[in-house]
């Protein structure tokens, strides 16, 4: 299953890649990983992103919970959440046409166009991930030249807190 949480830090040098390591030392895979300050200077939140059975999605949580810098640990139930990410691709324009049509895919997925040249466009999208990976197939066949994502962000709907999931210290 996917698995998207949500974890508070202390915003000390260093946190990234205690939390990294973690991962890295229980075998588990980062699919995304974004970091921001809060509003307050002295936490960061994390929106980390994996994959994992019900049990060891349980332990990663338990083993944020059990470090030092963590102040608060999610697990955010992705149909109770708003999760979106940032992606720029730079596709191929082959002939006048294609343009036209990658400005078409990009207005059907809510993108932006910019840096139009003679041989290539960049499209700016802000989707969930399977929207990303979806307009990133149907753009494919133009020539994919550069794809830049900045991973998921997230927020727990109002009112819908996975109770079982938060740990707060």
């Amino acid at each position: 299953m996917w698995a998207i949480l949500s974890v508070l830090v202390e915003n000390k040098p260093g946190i990234l890649f205690k939390i990294t390591h973690l991962f890295r030392s229980r075998n588990f895979n980062i699919d995304s990983i974004s970091v921001g300050i809060t509003d307050n200077p002295n936490y960061s939140k994390m929106t980390i992103t994996t994959y994992g059975d019900e049990k060891q999605v349980a332990q990663i949580v338990k083993q944020l919970d059990k470090m030092i810098d963590t102040v608060e640990v999610k697990h955010l139930d992705e149909h109770k959440t708003v999760f979106r990410e940032l992606c720029i691709f730079k596709l191929k324009l082959s002939n006048a046409n294609d343009s036209m049509e990658i400005n078409k895919l990009s207005n059907a997925y809510g993108g932006k166009v910019h840096d139009v040249k003679k041989d290539s466009i960049m499209v700016e999208l802000t989707a969930t991930p399977d929207q990303i990976k979806a307009f990133e197939e149907l753009a494919k066949p133009f020539g994919i030249i550069d794809v830049a994502r900045t991973g998921v962000a997230a927020l727990q709907r109002s009112g819908s807190w996975k109770l079982e999931y938060l740990i707060l210290h």
